[in-house]
């Protein structure tokens, strides 16, 4: 290995038909190149998508009502009916493994008429009631001020929380939102906390800056909602599964309202942890064909170092012949091709991989300039250490494979044919 004449032998070797060289380790460097490529830009979707769950507790599910579609009990077909606010005490009390339930009601949205008014400014929202736990729930940052909490729950304060895109809509450039009021349907709420979504909040970043949130009490009461619950929130410990809970919370809630265990649409739902698996499950099978592709490729690169070797050798059938009659023996004439195919391997390997760190470097510098990074589903295509220690571990192996038959080949000529051929 660290003989130097061996390697002055293995440069003259491969520098002696330089064109050729070049053209068999391109096959090496275009499949390791196509590899990182396809693994970062893997990499990089992920990390997009990722960022637009950031801050959300993905092991959620959320829960509302619907018409019923059997009767039961003597119940009518097509009965509407209401969540109420007893329903989550019981539900924290019947599942422990829930982290948080937290019942919402909402009013407002685009189909809405102007439902809020500071001024002379009016403008339409989506008002949310809500608990303080939302938003360990929900991917939202306050940058100023603070968002509801239990005292406000518990004295039914009227104050409110707004996003970015309100203060659009109702305030002057530079003005001062915290200790202001809006009029929510005739009444009005002091602002005492601005939010900002995280992420790109999946591709609804612009329209998620556009809520108010008050508390869960004082919209029911300053709503007329009773003890009315639109909705809940619900999520479950780390080490629990919402998805595993979800059968046995919807036959929870059914016997508590009367509903036929049978009924699938009375109560609608959505499981944002199955949904965050499924596309989960997505980037394993992308990373798989990166690497399927890559490999291939690879191979194919491969494939032409050993064609190129086999040639080679037989070039090199005289030399090998005097070699064998000076007594060197088979194990060095192996070595003496394994060594080359390896370091043309490796040399023509490597380079493909700084080429697509370069690459990847460029992209991200690009990516980081642009204004709207931050709603992107794209971001910091990159390949951690160990897939560089696996590429390199492809490299070693794929060089043994390129030259092992050429190198057996060799060894296989006898001397006295080798002297013989012209």
């Amino acid at each position: 290995m660290f003989d130097r004449d061996k390697w002055t032998e293995i440069l003259e070797a491969l520098t002696a038909n330089t064109f050729r060289t070049i053209l068999t380790a391109f096959g090496v460097f275009w499949g390791i190149f196509i590899l990182v490529i396809l693994l970062a830009a893997g990499n990089g979707l992920e990390n997009g998508v990722k960022k637009g769950f950031s801050g959300m507790a993905t092991n959620t599910m959320f829960m509302w009502t619907q018409p019923t579609s059997k009767p039961y009990k003597g119940l009518p077909q097509t009965r509407k009916f209401n969540f109420k606010n007893d329903d989550v005490p019981a539900l924290k009390e019947s599942f422990p493994d829930l982290l948080y339930v937290s019942p919402r009601n909402q009013l407002g949205g685009i189909d809405q008429k102007n439902n809020v008014i500071r001024g002379t400014k009016t403008a339409v929202f989506n008002i949310y009631g809500d608990y303080p736990e939302y938003i360990k729930q929900e991917s939202m940052d306050i940058i100023k001020g603070r968002f509801v909490n239990y005292q406000d729950i518990e004295l039914r304060r009227k104050v409110a929380v707004i996003g970015q895109g309100v203060i659009t809509g109702l305030y002057e450039n530079g003005e001062e939102t915290i200790g202001t009021y809006i009029k929510v349907n005739g009444i009005n709420f002091m602002v005492v906390g601005v939010y900002k979504t995280k992420g790109n909040n999946n591709g609804n970043a612009e329209q998620a800056q556009k809520n108010i949130f008050v508390p869960f009490t004082t919209f029911q009461q300053a709503f007329n909602f009773g003890d009315k619950v639109g909705w809940m929130a619900i999520t479950a410990n780390d080490n629990a599964s919402i998805t595993d809970l979800k059968p046995k919370i919807l036959e929870f809630i059914k016997s508590r309202h009367s509903i036929n265990p049978d009924d699938e649409r009375a109560i609608g739902n959505f499981d944002l942890f199955a949904e965050f698996k499924k596309i989960l499950g997505l980037f394993t099978i992308l990373r798989f064909i990166a690497y399927f592709v890559g490999t291939l490729v690879l191979l194919s690169g491969v494939i032409g170092i050993s064609n190129i070797m086999l040639i080679v050798v037989k070039e090199r059938t005289k030399e090998i012949g005097i070699r064998r009659a000076l007594g060197a023996t088979p194990g060095a004439i192996r070595s003496q091709i394994l060594l080359e195919a390896i370091f043309l391997t490796i040399s023509a390997g490597m380079l493909g991989i700084a080429a697509a760190t370069g690459i990847l470097m460029l992209i991200n510098k690009v990516l980081d300039g642009m204004p709207n990074k931050d709603t992107m589903m794209f971001a910091n295509p990159s390949v951690d250490l160990s897939v560089v220690f696996f590429a390199l571990i492809i490299l070693v192996g794929s060089g043994l494979l390129a030259g092992l038959i050429p190198a057996q080949t060799a060894i296989k000529i006898k001397p006295v044919d080798a002297l013989r051929t012209e």
